[in-house]
């Protein structure tokens, strides 16, 4: 199948009321989870590289992911996760990308709208669909780091969007970058997000949405890993947030907990083993696991 924009996806998910799962890669083997998690689900997903992703793997880990989502029946968007600057939009955008995120959150409002509109006026050209993000996140994706939460104001969000002409919005609404998303009881701020939705007619996009499964971490922590008070957005919050609009949901921490808890069980069962390849296979499927749970969580099986 050719590569699929991610405003394809997101317009599918927002007439079907699912959302659609949208998994970081680094390196192989996760990229190989989330493709063979998508085929045996028939799901929909975005295949996404940070800007830390790409710093790590180059764009050489960007074609390994654009030429998977090419070889599979299922449709893949391969996206820019949290664009830092116009430049490195442009460049994703040029390389083959169906997909990119530029995040201007940290920037005053009008500057958050000029670098929006400068992206969007780039990829029309190719067609390639632009998420932003409006409002900003506690904690550190990558780059991307704030000490607190600024929720976004839902009647600035219609103008933003009004403005930019944005495909899809990012909002912050409680959730936070992460494996410690919550010091108490874990609750995203919905009623906020249904006002958003009421305003803002574009797919609504989840950042920090892991749910960080008490027994991945307990797993991980069983072979080593110091993953205390570890917490994530619950999946029943995730579904009511669907319910009212969101069509993207972001995932990396729960990827990596699995990665990390499979190599420690797997090496401390076999101490002797050396080989990349035996070493990471439990790891490869430990995330596909993941990956399946989520894609049935947000009800984008079968959606092809």
């Amino acid at each position: 199948m050719v590569l699929v924009s991610g405003k394809v996806l997101l317009q599918k998910a927002k007439k079907g009321c699912y959302a659609v799962g949208a998994f970081n890669t680094n390196n192989l083997e996760i990229t190989t989870a989330i493709v063979a998690a998508a085929v045996e689900t028939n799901a929909p997903v975005f295949l996404q590289l940070s800007s830390g992703a790409l710093k790590y793997g180059g764009f050489e880990l960007a074609g390994l992911a654009i030429a998977f989502a090419k070889k599979v029946h299922v449709p893949i968007a391969v996206h820019l996760d949290h664009g830092p600057s116009f430049e490195v939009a442009r460049e994703c955008i040029g390389f083959g990308f169906s997909s990119v995120m530029i995040d201007g959150s940290a920037l005053p409002f009008d500057k958050n709208v000029s670098l929006t509109k400068k992206v969007v006026a780039a990829a029309s050209a190719k067609k390639v669909s632009v998420e932003a993000e409006l409002g900003q996140l506690k904690g550190r994706e990558d780059e991307v780091f704030s000490a607190t939460h600024t929720y976004t104001d839902p009647s600035a969000a219609a103008k933003f969007v009004r403005l930019t002409k944005v495909g899809s919005l990012a909002v912050a609404i409680g959730t936070s970058h992460g494996a410690y998303k919550f010091k108490g009881a874990p609750k995203i701020d919905l009623q906020r997000l249904k006002e958003i939705g009421k305003l803002v007619d574009v797919p609504i996009v989840l950042h920090g949405a892991s749910s960080v499964p008490n027994s991945l971490v307990a797993e991980a922590n069983r072979y080593g890993a110091k993953l205390a008070n570890a917490k994530g957005v619950p999946e029943v919050q995730i579904k009511k947030a669907i319910k009212l609009g969101v069509c993207k949901v972001n995932e990396d921490t729960d990827l990596r907990i699995a990665f990390a808890a499979a190599v420690r069980k797997f090496l401390k069962e076999n101490p002797s083993a050396y080989d990349p390849r035996e070493i990471l296979s439990p790891a490869t499927e430990a995330m596909k696991s993941v990956v399946m749970r989520r894609i049935k969580v947000l009800g984008s099986e079968g959606k092809v």
